[in-house]
């Protein structure tokens, strides 16, 4: 398939932020985005195109049957380079998440192929400060017009970029947890180990009840039983016990993370004990209260790694290491961080330099 680029006229062109620190996360976008459509069973139409409203139909199925999917991955730069981090997982993982949702595959090598022209157009956006980066965010809709429920004919993929600074206003420093025990993300057998946007629609009640009540995110338990935990709103969840670490196992119900991915590689390789089983709630509150549990930390594409001072559960709160950072989770960040930048020996091969082979 063609590339098309059409530039944005440089008279045209936004203001680059330079505080990209005190940022909202993901408010700030760059001057070209990504597109290609996709009818009549092909995809087509590939373009670097200037920022724009997307115009679309009314009774296009995205909007009546929530048939979409997205991705998110970051961009880092230290002077001329600029790197991107286990790219590949990120597109391998929207196409399951496309033939969960019954939408198209997309082509891996094209599209990480046009990213990187994209990102070499934008270079200048991408912040080199620590801590910054360019949020990547892929997604694909469904666009045709039809009201009756069906997998529609028609999409629409895109990519938006956006330069941030740490995803919490606490930056890397503990959060508070707040677990949910009313409501459910997903069952076994739905939509959780997709990244569709049902599943964050979905969330947002009790996450907004989580910020009412002073925590940052959601921990979610089971559905069935409400007592097994599960992930936590934008990440996947870590608990360091002193005999092992242990992270919820992959039963369809939780988003297969990238970042967790790569924090139980390094655990092992590391030559920790890190376990992925069941965990209940009422194992992580008496391992609070004897002191076997010296850690907890989430972990995903925005955070990297967020360290938790805080669990409430059922109108109680539980403290988590005095509230301060954990060695591990110190370490997992400070490892994490500077093999995404390029600053730190990659072993995993895990960091592909834009417009270089590999």
């Amino acid at each position: 398939m063609h590339l098309e680029i059409e530039p944005v006229p440089s008279s045209f062109r936004k203001a680059i932020p330079h505080d990209v620190l005190n940022l909202a996360f993901g408010s700030v976008f760059t001057d070209h985005m990504f597109t290609m459509q996709y009818s009549g069973g092909i995809w087509h139409s590939a373009k670097i195109e200037p920022y724009h409203p997307l115009l679309i139909d009314p009774a296009a199925l995205v909007l009546h049957y929530g048939q979409g999917i997205f991705e998110g991955l970051k961009a880092y730069r230290r002077g001329e380079r600029i790197f991107l981090f286990r790219p590949r997982m990120n597109l391998e993982r929207m196409n399951r998440s496309a033939e969960r949702m019954v939408m198209p595959q997309i082509n891996s090598d094209f599209v990480l192929s046009s990213l990187e022209q994209l990102l070499t157009i934008e270079k200048e956006w991408i912040p080199t400060q620590n801590g910054t980066s360019l949020y990547i965010r892929p997604t694909m809709i469904a666009t045709e017009p039809k009201l009756g429920v069906k997998p529609s004919d028609d999409y629409l993929f895109f990519i938006l970029l956006s330069p941030v600074g740490p995803y919490f206003k606490e930056g890397f420093r503990p959060v508070g947890i707040y677990v949910a025990d009313q409501h459910v993300r997903a069952a076994e057998g739905g939509t959780g180990q997709a990244k569709t946007i049902g599943n964050y629609a979905a969330s947002l009640l009790a996450s907004t009840i989580a910020k009412q009540a002073g925590y940052s995110q959601v921990l979610w338990l089971d559905a069935k039983e409400r007592r097994y935990l599960e992930e936590v709103g934008t990440m996947n969840i870590f608990v360091v016990f002193d005999d092992e670490i242990v992270t919820p196992p992959l039963r369809g119900t939780i988003l297969p993370g990238i970042t967790r991915d790569s924090v139980l590689t390094l655990l092992k390789h590391w030559g920790y004990t890190a376990t992925e089983r069941l965990l209940s709630i009422e194992e992580v509150l008496d391992g609070l209260t004897s002191g076997k549990i010296k850690e907890i930390f989430g972990c995903g594409t925005a955070a990297i790694i967020a360290p938790v001072g805080r669990l409430h559960y059922q109108d109680k709160t539980y403290t988590i290491a005095s509230e301060s950072i954990g060695p591990l989770s110190q370490r997992l960040f400070d490892e994490l961080t500077g093999i995404q930048c390029g600053e730190r020996d990659d072993p995993f091969g895990w960091v592909r330099v834009v417009n270089e082979s590999g």
